[in-house]
């Protein structure tokens, strides 16, 4: 009977292997399909209906009990999410991303905790999964939750250096490796010391990973948070993979790797892009030194040379090439749709306009390159920095909206600068810049802005929605 009864288990595991294989392989062409612009939208579509697939095959599962707590919990989570989501302003997606980045280390951490419970003595293999799963989770959830708080701005983005930190994030990282020994390979008759039993184990390492992916991200500077949401992105990926294991769920072992293994991917490429060590990122600020970054303002750079918006249309007009450089204040602004009225009226003048685009433009990957294809920007129109930057030198005007620390040229000249280092985007090699800023404030890295003060720069004050629609109004005039 009890043959039978494996045997029947076994066919319904081997018929659930099917909408799992769909469900991956409709990940990886979701996967495909963000990275262009162009199928976005698709990949959008097909990593939904892989996620549905794989959450009813779930269901299928033959140990699956479901109940009306179960299903209760799932429509009302779907009900938040959805109402969230359509409330959220672009402004708000790099925080949104962030703590949905600590829901899954959160999940990961709770499904550890009670698999253990459930069967603590499931052997080694068992005892590793638990225990990377819970670590993981645990770092991914509190290093989320402080990225979430720095992109909304409740808490600073410069970093927080204390002394001999690699040394505490070393100490961290061994007593979770000593305590892990003892942990794998006894389960809950597992004793450290002769004193912390298997749970307690467990316990205590939740608490110091919890307390490290605090310190890890909490040493990142405000230049490098969207590098950090993307290693966040791959932590919770490995983290959904890791309660994959424990849950014995192919779909979640599939999606949390495609997550992982494209989240690190993508940050090495951010990183490459900065000319920034991942390790820096990895460890919370190595290498940047143990001083904090310099300060927002460094006193008198010079004179500002301030335009009003009839120069800067009659420069626009004249003008037979502009680039336009999207930052995090346009989007702040939600002035997009009218930059993109701005740049078709010059193009219809016969004035070639590009849009310059860095890797770390806005606070979240892409978060300029979304913008700007909710407007309507032709793709065409839209270059990444190396495609541009040699052009910059045989532009007539670029329009820097709302950026700062990626158009900084202290980037390439002062040693002392925390973005020292970083490829920026090199627009004061055209022969007119125009900044359109609120004030005088520094970028989210918090250092000051040499290109403010050169000779061929004008800064054009105010909301940048008003200043837009207000050269969009001057331009249909003359």
């Amino acid at each position: 009977m009890e043959n039978l009864h494996q045997s029947a288990e076994a066919a319904a595991q081997a018929k659930l292997a099917v909408p799992y294989l769909i469900a991956g392989i409709l990940f990886i062409m979701s996967l495909g399909g963000l990275s262009s612009q162009e199928t976005a939208r698709r990949g959008n579509f097909y990593g939904i209906l892989g996620m549905i697939i794989a959450t009813v095959a779930t269901f299928m599962q033959p140990d699956m009990v479901v109940n009306e707590l179960l299903i209760g919990a799932m429509v009302l989570g779907c009900v938040i999410g959805g109402v969230l989501a359509a409330r959220v302003v672009m402004t708000g997606m790099p925080q949104l991303v962030a703590i949905l980045h600590s829901f899954v280390g959160l999940a990961a951490v709770l499904v550890g905790i009670s698999t253990y419970m459930s069967h603590p003595d499931g052997g080694t293999v068992h005892g590793i999964e638990v225990w990377l799963g819970v670590a993981i989770g645990s770092i991914t959830f509190t290093g989320s939750v402080i990225a979430w708080a720095k992109l909304r701005g409740s808490m600073s983005g410069t970093p927080l250096l204390l002394p001999g930190r690699h040394l505490l994030n070393l100490i961290a990282l061994v007593a979770v490796i000593a305590m892990a020994v003892p942990f794998i390979q006894e389960g809950h008759t597992a004793q450290m010391w002769g004193i912390l039993q298997g749970e307690a184990l467990l316990y205590i390492m939740t608490g110091i990973t919890a307390l490290l992916g605090i310190h890890l991200v909490m040493a990142i500077g405000g230049a490098d948070m969207p590098v950090v949401v993307s290693l966040l992105n791959s932590y919770s990926g490995w983290a959904a993979a890791a309660a994959g294991f424990m849950l014995n769920n192919n779909a979640l072992i599939i999606t949390g790797a495609l997550v992982g293994s494209s989240g690190a991917i993508l940050s090495f490429i951010m990183c490459k892009a900065m000319n920034r060590s991942i390790w820096n990122v990895v460890f919370g600020g190595f290498g940047t030194g143990d001083s904090a970054p310099a300060p927002s303002s460094q006193g008198s750079q010079g004179e500002i040379i301030e335009a009003d918006h009839d120069q800067v249309s009659d420069a626009l007009a004249n003008a037979k090439s502009v680039v336009i450089v999207p930052g995090y204040g346009m989007a702040v602004a939600r002035a997009q749709h009218l930059v993109n009225d701005l740049s078709g009226m010059l193009a219809e003048r016969g004035v070639l306009v590009r849009y310059a685009i860095h890797p770390v433009a806005g606070r979240l990957p892409g978060h300029m390159n979304v913008l700007l294809a909710e407007a309507g920007v032709s793709y065409d129109m839209v270059l990444e920095m190396e495609e541009i930057n040699d052009d910059f030198p045989k532009t007539d005007v670029v329009l820097v909206i709302g950026a700062n620390d990626i158009v900084n040229p202290g980037a390439q000249t002062d040693a002392s600068s925390p973005i020292y280092g970083m490829p920026v985007l090199e627009a004061w090699k055209s022969e007119t810049v125009v900044v359109l800023k609120r004030g005088m404030g520094a970028g989210y890295a918090g250092v000051a802005n040499p290109l403010f003060f050169h000779e061929n720069t004008w800064m054009l004050f105010g909301d940048a929605r008003e200043s837009i629609q207000s050269l969009v109004g001057k331009l249909r005039e003359s």
